[in-house]
């Protein structure tokens, strides 16, 4: 039997309350497709056999690697053990999330308003 492969094209994320709670106006009506790596803490991936594997994104950011090797590395062993992998949980630095964005929308409406 083929090993069954993930989808490419995934439009949906199931985000948690606290996500929600945290930022509900922005969140209305936005459909979501990607995620910069630079906003996720960590990842938790557990297996069939109930064994979870702790990838920590911000220590690995934090050690001088690029987003793009973070992300790579990530995905790369996703996708090789597909097969295996039960759940993947990722945990959102949603404080820098936000504050990013009002941050850049606050100036795109400088700019627009002046």
């Amino acid at each position: 039997m083929p090993r069954k492969l993930p989808r490419t094209k995934q439009t949906w994320v199931q985000l948690t309350s606290e996500f929600v709670k945290e930022w509900p106006e922005v969140l209305e009506g936005i459909k979501y497709s990607n995620m910069p790596i630079g906003y996720v803490k960590y990842c938790d991936i557990t297996l069939k056999n109930n064994v979870t594997i702790h990838y920590d994104v911000e220590k690995e950011l934090q050690n001088k690697k690029s987003q793009m090797e973070v992300a790579n590395t990530l995905k790369r062993y996703v996708s090789n053990n597909y097969a295996n992998v039960k759940h993947v949980d990722l945990k959102f630095d949603i404080p820098k999330l936000k504050r990013e964005m009002e941050s850049k929308t606050n100036k795109l409406l400088d700019k627009t308003f002046k």
